[in-house]
């Protein structure tokens, strides 16, 4: 297993697949990063968002120019995610730089 998996996240509907892969990984030792993009920023509204961002060595993060894109106030920071990663397409440069594995959703 790689030691890191980054999952970059575009469609609403892969939550389930977003927080089943993501515990399979924390489950083998690898470190996760998560960046919601584009639509998936309405994943942020699911019910599982706060605990997939509470997750030990999981780094989540959204684009907040996604975010607004589709209608949210990029004041209403979603439950459980720190202000500071409301980012930026960087985090998606640095899943492509820095972690062992990339998964599209």
């Amino acid at each position: 297993m790689a030691k890191s998996i980054g999952i970059f996240v575009t469609s609403p509907q892969n939550m389930r697949h977003v927080v089943g892969i993501t515990k399979a990984a924390l489950a083998k030792g690898a470190k996760v990063k998560v960046f919601f993009t584009w639509m998936a920023t309405h994943l942020t509204k699911c019910a599982e968002f706060p605990a997939l961002c509470a997750l030990d060595n999981v780094d989540v993060s959204i684009c907040a120019d996604s975010y607004k894109k589709v209608g949210y106030d990029v004041k209403d920071i979603p439950k459980g995610l720190a202000p500071e990663k409301m980012a930026t397409q960087a985090q998606h440069g640095a899943i492509l730089e820095d972690y062992d594995c990339y998964l599209t959703l």
